[in-house]
């Protein structure tokens, strides 16, 4: 894929960034080198390398995946205007 000086601009307008057309001539160029490198990228076999999150192994930190109250609802709602049973109460917005 390459870039022309219409895509630039259209990219540009989408972005809503302001290119000079001297700035869209030296995008293009720069853009394609960039799809040239991501088409290099696409030519590497990755098969059988695990996908990773960080540069050195460890495990992800997890938390149990537990539904709870917080255990202070009094505390959640003790700066609300008006509350009903640890609820927050408001105006009727819908007739």
């Amino acid at each position: 894929m390459s870039v022309d000086i219409a895509t630039v601009r259209r990219v540009a307008r989408l972005a809503r960034i302001a290119v000079a057309d001297d700035e869209a001539e030296r995008m293009t160029g720069e853009l394609n080198a960039i799809l040239g490198f991501v088409e290099q990228l696409g030519e590497v076999d990755v098969t059988g390398v695990e996908p990773m999150t960080s540069v050195t192994p460890m495990d992800m930190k997890k938390r149990v995946d537990a539904v709870t109250d917080g255990g202070k609802p009094a505390d959640i709602v003790a700066n609300a205007p008006a509350t009903d049973e640890n609820f927050f109460l408001v105006p009727k917005v819908i007739e």
